[in-house]
């Protein structure tokens, strides 16, 4: 996927304000428009300038691209880190599969789930009033948090444009509290933190989807739980019982005779609490002792000496 600037499609700096960024587009747009224009490109120069105003004109998504972008050249090959939205607040203005087709993947991939929350409208005889707009935000919390469950002070930053016409980006911070059993994906509901109603409507929500950080041994699925275990030669080929460390305590798992690298075991019930839990799934892996201790290198010369054993004898045949 090809890195986008913007900044360039439009021909602004990127400090411009939001009336710079329309005074280019409209000059642009009856230049290119198809119905007006003789450039041979000019249905595909259109639709470039569509995508960079959408994502221009819009506080929400320009902060977010502001700090994707810097550093990145247009053209070039471009993957977007993982969690990089996490933190901001976005409305519910989305965008409908028609609307995402007409842009690129590029677009789709930054923006493409950004809000879904709609409004909902109400007449009456005493007149018109409007429930607030949903509020979204993706944040990152710790795999421990879903095994005991806490109460977390969580920071969003929420763009908005200033006066001038400019991105600002203000911070607010709340007071969560996480359910034991969370998993990823979850989406947590603060009723009355989305935006305010209109004559007299109830505020909307503020919607927290969750992810966990990265963590140096588990990794989550769902409500499982993937974790590396390593074993010495003896356990895999003898058989042991060794205790695992969970991040809630510790199960003791039996490794069966003959294990190999790459297998993988269940224990059932020991992944993310809930109702059902999750499963632990353990790939197990064999660690060799180093060579360079005198005593065990002997070990190693013997068992070369005295076990007929082939591990590529299956290539052979």
């Amino acid at each position: 996927m090809e890195f986008k600037d913007y900044y360039k499609t439009l021909g602004v700096a990127r400090d411009a304000t939001v009336q710079d960024i329309k005074k280019a587009f409209r000059k642009l747009a009856r230049k290119y428009h198809p119905d007006v224009s003789k450039e041979p490109d000019a249905e595909a120069r259109m639709q470039e300038l569509n995508e960079a105003y959408a994502v221009l004109s819009d506080a929400e998504k320009r902060a977010a691209y502001d700090q994707l972008g810097r550093g990145h050249r247009p053209g070039e090959e471009f993957r977007p880190p993982p969690d990089w939205d996490a933190g901001f607040e976005f409305s519910g203005r989305g965008f409908s599969p028609s609307e995402e087709a007409a842009y690129s993947d590029f677009f789709s991939e930054l923006f493409g789930h950004m809000g879904a929350g709609r409004s909902r409208y109400h007449t009456s005889a005493t007149g018109f009033h409007a429930r607030g707009e949903d509020h979204h935000a993706k944040v990152l919390l710790d795999l421990e948090d879903a095994f005991r469950g806490a109460t977390r002070q969580i920071s969003l930053r929420v763009p908005r444009m200033d006066a001038q016409g400019r991105v600002v980006v203000d911070e607010r911070t709340l007071n969560v509290r996480i359910p034991k059993g969370v998993h990823e994906g979850q989406i947590i509901r603060l009723a009355g933190q989305g935006a305010p109603g209109i004559g007299g409507g109830a505020t909307g929500d503020l919607l927290l989807e969750v992810h966990f950080r990265p963590h140096p041994r588990f990794r989550a699925d769902g409500k499982n739980l993937h974790v590396t275990l390593p074993v010495a030669p003896w356990e895999a080929a003898l058989g042991a019982v060794i205790d695992v460390a969970l991040p809630d305590g510790s199960v003791k798992v039996r490794i069966p005779e003959g294990a190999q690298s790459g297998r993988q075991l269940r224990v059932r019930g020991k992944g993310i609490p809930g109702s059902p839990a999750g499963d632990l799934l353990l790939d197990i892996q064999v660690m060799l002792p180093s060579a360079k201790d005198p005593a065990t290198r002997r070990i190693y010369e013997q068992m070369a000496r005295e076990i007929r054993f082939d591990p590529r004898s299956e290539e052979r045949t």
